[in-house]
């Protein structure tokens, strides 16, 4: 059984789907950088184990990391899912949980990397607006595309509409692929990102109008 481990910084609603899909896999553990982040409530609630880790408290990056590091290693965790994870991952970090570590980006990459996207999409007047699951590397948002949910941007929408709506789209999109990992459908190889046996060549598309 796949072993997860989730990052967190907030309130954890993508936690929350991720308990809540009854994955194959199993969250052994969540990590929050901020010790009243209300993720850590929803994972007590849900009897997963918790560590607080505060980026405060190191002197650089490297060293907080590392500390996280050394946490998913004692949890023996396979799979890391960041989940509003406010924190720039140092390159090292990366690399080693490369091809094992999620993140969910609200555009659909490669537009629209890094913040506020929302009234990024409004201000070029894109028709199509979503978020990507995708693999991190040590690029921001620049990984493998695993899927994406895809909506169409209303005349009237304005960012916190299509935040709202996007996060419903988040919420269906990255368990399934959390479950895809855990069950076997999706595998990242040495060729690349295999989905049910196929070389992945873009990402699989959820749509909702």
């Amino acid at each position: 059984m796949i072993k997860i481990a989730v990052l967190v910084s907030g309130s954890g609603s993508n936690l929350q789907a991720l308990i809540d899909a009854n994955l194959s896999g199993h969250i052994v553990g969540v990590i929050s950088n901020k010790p009243d982040a209300y993720a850590l409530t929803r994972a007590q609630n849900a009897g997963i184990p918790t560590a607080v880790i505060e980026h405060k408290q190191y002197p650089d990056r490297e060293t907080f990391d590392e500390v996280m590091h050394q946490q998913l290693l004692a949890w023996n965790v396979d799979l890391v899912v960041l989940a509003g994870f406010m924190r720039i991952l140092s390159a090292k970090f990366v690399q080693a949980w490369e091809g094992k570590m999620l993140n969910i980006h609200p555009s659909l990459l490669p537009h629209y990397k890094g913040m506020h996207t929302h009234q990024r999409v409004l201000n070029t007047g894109d028709t199509l607006h979503g978020c990507t699951v995708h693999y991190v590397t040590a690029e921001l948002d620049a990984g493998p595309a695993l899927a994406q949910g895809v909506l169409q941007v209303n005349l009237h929408d304005t960012p916190e509409s299509l935040a709202n709506r996007v996060h419903v789209l988040e919420h269906l999109i990255y368990p399934q692929v959390v479950e895809w990992i855990c069950n076997g459908s999706l595998e990242h190889t040495a060729q690349g990102v295999m989905y049910r046996q196929q070389l992945l060549q873009q990402p699989v598309q959820f749509c909702r109008v």
